[in-house]
């Protein structure tokens, strides 16, 4: 079969553009595509909501691709064992109350159970800002292109219309934060030092509405109660995900 160069352009344009028309609106806007936002989107697009994933980088998977100082291996406890087994990761036990897995089959695994529940991919875009009508929620995001960010150029942006978002962006929590600039309801405390223990045991009560549609999981949920960061054990992650989705699909679910 001969390859035709204009049909295989076409094809890339003609259907990622319906994708774009069609996601303008969404039930829920995961900004970020680390464990918690993968394993979130996955919870909540398996009830059939309308998902999508909006990752700044090239690729999806945060920090866990790099496992431990690029050691591909990462550490899950016993709280989190069976999220592992949900997503078919495989794992070993390692001393008492803790498994190792693969970091890479992790990202790949999460991200195929994104897939199959149905939620829709955009990369390479970054949030810049929110939208907020007069009932005071959060009812949409500003996107653009990460490389006009990185840029610096002045390029204006379009818009994404959203019933929930999801803050899975890590230390850096960019929803919290575009949200904290023009809010006196949200306050970013920052993350503290490496504690493990405290970090992993408190995040699913970090995981929460900080603001009427707005969830943070993940490190963001942790960096906006101004709680400790843990290296790389991800139980927490893939739990504040699970924990995420289960308040976005309590009220959108009933």
């Amino acid at each position: 079969m001969e390859l035709d160069e204009r049909t295989i352009t076409r094809a890339i344009l003609e259907t990622q553009m319906e994708i774009l028309l069609d996601y303008t609106d969404v039930d829920v806007a995961v900004v970020g595509g680390g464990p918690s936002g993968l394993a979130a989107a996955s919870f909540i697009g398996s009830r059939g909501l309308k998902v999508a994933i909006i990752e700044k980088k090239l690729s999806v998977g945060g920090g866990m691709w790099g496992g431990g100082m690029m050691f591909p291996r990462i550490v899950v406890q016993d709280e989190a064992k069976r999220l592992l087994d949900h997503f078919s990761i495989r794992s070993a036990p390692y001393g008492n109350g803790y498994w190792v897995a693969s970091s890479v089959e992790s990202v790949a695994k999460l991200t195929a159970a994104a897939c199959d529940a149905g939620a829709e991919f955009f990369n390479l875009m970054t949030v810049e800002d929110v939208m907020v009508r007069e009932q005071g929620r959060l009812s949409g995001l500003v996107i653009n292109w990460t490389p006009v960010e990185m840029a610096g150029l002045h390029v204006d942006p379009l818009t994404i219309g959203c019933r929930f978002a999801v803050d899975a962006t890590g230390h850096d929590a960019v929803v919290a934060r575009l949200v904290e600039k023009k809010s006196d309801a949200v306050r970013v405390k920052g993350e503290g030092f490496m504690w493990a223990d405290r970090a992993e045991s408190s995040i699913i009560s970090h995981t929460r509405e900080i603001f009427p549609g707005l969830i943070v999981t993940g490190m963001a949920a942790n960096a906006v109660s101004g709680e400790h960061r843990m290296g790389p054990v991800f139980g927490g992650m893939l739990l504040s995900g699970e924990h995420a989705a289960s308040l976005v699909i309590r009220d959108l679910c009933p």
